[in-house]
């Protein structure tokens, strides 16, 4: 898909700007993936000072820790946010449950991207249908594969839309003195050593002077740490393609 030339593509990297650009050029076909992170928690907040009907969507894989069930409904109350909740779909996960069992993904890395495109991968391209952009809480500093992250790109693997991370160069401190400055609620997981969180028994805490994801898969090796969910995001930033 050719990049549309009519977007005005703004000239700052400033996390606000870059989240009002967004929720301005594209609403209302833009939403904001939000798994309950530090990192989402903070867009969130961004999102609805620009537009408190901002869209908000999580994808409950069926297998998330009980603090990001909670987390998730403090955030709602809090923020007062509508989530728009997408799960997998009941038939595969029955199939790959009563053929695999119940941790096939510890067996193997294809056996565990299996796993990651019935709960996370099919769900997200529904969450993303019929939009023109989405905004994400991924940032350079969370491991080796994000680390050339562009905070404006477009994302090939789900029909060339617009993908926007604002806080791309933000580092940890700062997600911290945003929450604690706008007293905002945050997974109670974050208090335990884990700074990146997804399912429950595919994470665990980080040992000190790991990376943010060390404690994702952490049976397997850091290049091969994502989902599904962002493939290739060190790639070209959209406003170079328009020079």
């Amino acid at each position: 898909m050719e990049l549309d030339r009519s977007i005005k593509f703004p000239a700052t990297d400033e996390a606000q700007d870059l989240v009002k650009w967004g929720l301005d050029s594209f609403h209302p076909a833009v939403a904001l993936a939000c798994s309950f992170s530090l990192e989402d928690v903070v867009l969130v907040h961004m999102a609805v000072q620009v537009r408190p009907d901002v869209r908000v969507f999580a994808i409950d894989t069926g297998r998330l820790n009980e603090e990001t069930y909670q987390c998730a409904d403090a955030v709602r109350r809090r923020l007062n946010v509508n989530i728009e909740w997408y799960f997998p779909e009941r038939q595969a996960v029955e199939k790959m449950e009563r053929e695999e069992g119940l941790f096939s993904f510890h067996e193997s890395l294809e056996a565990r991207h299996a796993c990651c495109r019935i709960r996370k991968v099919e769900p997200l391209s529904r969450a993303l249908s019929g939009l023109k952009a989405w905004v994400t809480g991924l940032r350079r500093g969370q491991g080796v594969t994000r680390s050339e992250l562009k905070p404006i790109v477009r994302d090939e693997a789900h029909g060339g839309i617009i993908k926007i991370s604002p806080i791309a160069t933000w580092e940890f401190e700062q997600l911290w003195n945003y929450v604690r400055h706008h007293n905002l609620p945050y997974n109670r997981l974050h208090d335990i050593g884990y700074p990146s969180i997804g399912c429950e028994p595919c994470t665990r805490a980080v040992r000190t002077g790991e990376d943010a994801r060390a404690g994702r898969w952490w049976w397997e090796s850091p290049e091969h740490k994502e989902c599904g969910l962002h493939i290739n995001d060190n790639k070209q930033d959209c406003r170079t393609l328009q020079n």
